[in-house]
């Protein structure tokens, strides 16, 4: 059979003419989450249906990816610059530009599963258009809304003289999406396409990322679409961040597995991983001297652990982020997963290890994992993953080494002997260090990734969210016996907006109906930590929102919207402590929560629960949880921030010193500013100010206020030299 190959442009504009001549002017179009949609591409294609009204276009995705822009002002001030320096070359999706404006035309519809936090707060198209699904039913719903387009941006790489391509940056439904497409095309005659746009700049991701060219009709490749990829800006991690990675760090298991997200929290739990592992005498310190070992010891000695990692984890995430390279680098995430099921057994149960010895290939005969007499299929596996080295060759039941030939019976001792002298390898291959669904992040991961060996590459293995995010109903990937033994000791750390005394938990919307951001993948791997017998689910909860006046606690009695239900209660960690929930009942849930409650709100709460008669009326709060208030914890850390430990930015930043001492006062100066009469105090205050001080005028220069053109900018230079003032900036 002729293999069918895509058509090739190297332009948009003609792929979309072509696109529109073959599905018709109904389109459905889906493209990945995040960082991997064709800009140009579905820039061209939304263009059309702007200027023909005949056209209707849906636009199926998640996680519309938009350049930082401020509310106010002075926001705009601050971002500009470093708006322009870091995302210059990249190409704004015109739809979200349209949708911000109130443009959007009658023609087309976006529809979207997940958002960026708070994004899409009283954006009121998208919040009626927002589809609440897993993110393991996003290709489902997709097909099911109709979908006859897709397309994603790739790279490509010729290897042994064949061009492969890597989704790269998003297999993780495209590996669904696109066979479920391909069934309805050839069982209904559904008119598809399935596109790919070139794009170097991404790292080429292997594992089941990498796809052949026919994969796809149409593949637009030209070295002006090459544009700059989206880096995502990393956030300052705050001391109640810290405090919350701290905890989590000491419920990871050595010998098991993590899964992480973005954002400060998934930071602040990668520093403390790091730290643990490379600075141990500190790390333990830290855990005494704070109280985390007197309060939750026994808990994190069941569960977790606080000494260095021997064996190492591994990564097994919907989400590569770039705390999972900074714990590659400093020796936690490396525990080697293999996906076949006889390996990995014989692996965990330490019987073999991965240098291959004579007795690898006995125990991988008596596992079953090949046949006494091997087979052609037997021969291909042994060599694949390096139990036979590299050369041999394999004809009619003989095994041929280029200097003898020896049967392929392997019930025969004298052959097992010759075998075990000329044909094993030394190292067993195709080693993985990380399962991962896609990526997103800042400049500097994508960099990592270009500039890591084809070996080091391998060993992240990109796939299916149907693989990483569950153990079941996807035999066509991987069975459900290997994902458990790979996933041993799963740690899930996810992190959350709100959690009711009930135990149930709130991540992705309010009670009044807003979408702040989605499901993705969080009941997922929830639902995933029950299944496997060793699995933890852990979520990250700030137990304090706002400050001063308008502070609030995020442990709520209760909550009219949930995520996550409270049968499937597990560990919840805020900055105060740590609450082991599963199989508890009621009053234990309630009084353990409310030890790691902010203690404003820990009496109110009591009362709520007594008054629902769901906690014995005799019931105290223990003197050694009566101390969780947010002054408290900036003093147990004082001494280690002092050595140096437990910076904003740990990890690294894209701000330019002078614009982190900015961002630290404006953000300083907005919360002074919500707190009703004190904006007309600190308004007051700024205005008392007569002359700039010297030391002012470098970070006015960077706002350009250095010479305000107008009583506006003078009022606003006063106020940056006010918030610089009170924040001890200058």
């Amino acid at each position: 059979m002729e293999v069918k190959k895509p058509v090739f442009y190297q332009d948009v504009e003609k792929c979309v003419d072509d696109v529109i001549r073959k599905v018709g002017k109904k389109i459905v179009f889906g493209m990945p989450l995040g960082l991997g949609k064709p800009n140009q591409f579905a820039n061209a294609l939304y263009r059309r249906a702007k200027e023909d009204p005949s056209i209707q276009l849906v636009f199926c995705t998640a996680l519309s990816l938009e350049k930082p822009k401020g509310a106010s002002d002075l926001e705009q001030k601050f971002l500009g610059p470093f708006v322009e320096r870091k995302f210059s070359g990249y190409v704004e999706l015109e739809y979200m530009l349209d949708l911000r404006k109130g443009q959007l035309p009658e023609n087309f519809e976006l529809r979207e599963f997940y958002a960026k936090a708070g994004s899409y707060i009283n954006v009121d198209t998208a919040q009626m258009n927002y589809i609440s699904s897993n993110y393991t039913h996003a290709w489902r719903d997709s097909i099911d809304a109709g979908i006859n387009v897709v397309a994603q941006i790739v790279s490509k790489k010729e290897i042994n003289g064949e061009t492969f391509y890597s989704m790269s940056c998003n297999p993780e439904v495209s590996l669904d999406i696109v066979p479920a497409m391909r069934a309805l095309e050839k069982n209904e005659g559904r008119k598809i396409a399935v596109v790919a746009q070139i794009n170097q700049n991404l790292p080429f991701m292997y594992g089941d990322a990498v796809v052949k060219p026919e994969v796809f009709d149409a593949v637009i490749d030209a070295p002006k679409y090459s544009t700059r990829l989206f880096g995502a800006p990393k956030m300052s991690i705050t001391t109640s961040d810290y405090m919350i990675g701290m905890h989590a760090s000491a419920m990871i298991k050595d010998g098991g597995t993590l899964q992480i997200g973005i954002g400060s929290l998934g930071d602040a739990l990668c520093y403390g991983l790091r730290m643990r592992h490379t600075q141990n005498a500190e790390y333990r310190k830290f855990l005494n001297d704070t109280g985390i070992v007197s309060k939750f010891g026994n808990v994190i000695d069941r569960f977790g652990g606080t000494s260095t990692f021997d064996e190492g984890i591994t990564g097994s995430t919907e989400m590569l982020v770039d705390g999972y390279l900074y714990l590659l680098n400093c020796g936690v995430v490396k525990r080697k997963t293999y996906n076949n099921v006889h390996i990995q057994r014989l692996v965990n149960e330490k019987k073999i290890t991965e240098k291959v010895t004579p007795k690898t290939l006995e125990l991988l005969l008596e596992a079953g994992a090949v046949k006494p007499v091997l087979t052609p299929q037997d021969f291909d596996f042994l060599t694949e993953y390096g139990i036979f080295k590299q050369g041999l060759t394999f004809e009619n039941g003989v095994i041929k080494t280029g200097k003898a030939e020896i049967p392929a019976d392997l019930s025969d001792a004298k052959t097992m002997r010759d075998v075990a002298s000329h044909c094993l390898g030394t190292t067993l291959k195709k080693a993985i260090l990380i399962h991962g669904g896609f990526f997103l992040g800042p400049e500097s991961l994508y960099q990592t990734l270009n500039d890591m060996s084809e070996e080091e590459r391998q060993q992240i293995y990109m796939t299916s969210v149907l693989n990483v995010n569950q153990l079941y109903g996807n035999n066509s990937y991987y069975s459900e016996e290997l994902k458990g033994l790979q996933r041993r000791h799963g740690r899930f750390v996810n992190a959350c907006l709100m959690v009711t005394l009930s135990g149930a938990v709130v991540s992705d919307g309010l009670e009044n109906g807003q979408v702040v951001s989605g499901v993705g993948g969080q009941y997922n791997f929830v639902s995933q930590a029950h299944a496997l017998p060793d699995g933890r689910s852990i979520l990250m909860c700030k137990g304090l929102r706002g400050a001063g006046k308008s502070a609030a606690s995020n442990i709520v009695f209760n909550y009219g919207h949930i995520t996550i239900p409270r049968h499937l209660r597990d560990f919840v960690i805020t900055e105060y402590g740590i609450a082991d929930l599963r199989g508890k009942m009621d009053k234990e849930i309630i009084a353990q929560l409310l030890n790691i409650t902010d203690s404003r709100f820990q009496d109110g709460l009591l009362e709520q629960a007594k008054k629902a008669r769901k906690i014995p009326e005799s019931y105290t709060i223990p003197d050694q949880f009566r101390n969780n208030y947010p002054q408290r914890l900036e003093d147990d850390m004082a001494s280690y921030k002092a050595k140096g430990f437990f910076e904003p930015f740990p990890f690294g930043t894209d701000f330019t010193p002078e614009e982190l001492v900015i961002g630290k006062s404006l953000k300083w100066l907005k919360a002074q500013m919500t707190e009703g009469l004190s904006k007309v105090s600190s308004l007051g205050k700024a205005m008392t100010i007569r002359a700039v001080p010297e030391k002012a005028k470098p970070y006015l220069e960077r706002l350009n206020l250095d010479k305000p053109a107008s009583a506006k900018e003078k009022m606003m230079q006063k106020l940056v030299i006010y918030a610089l003032t009170s924040t001890k900036s200058i």
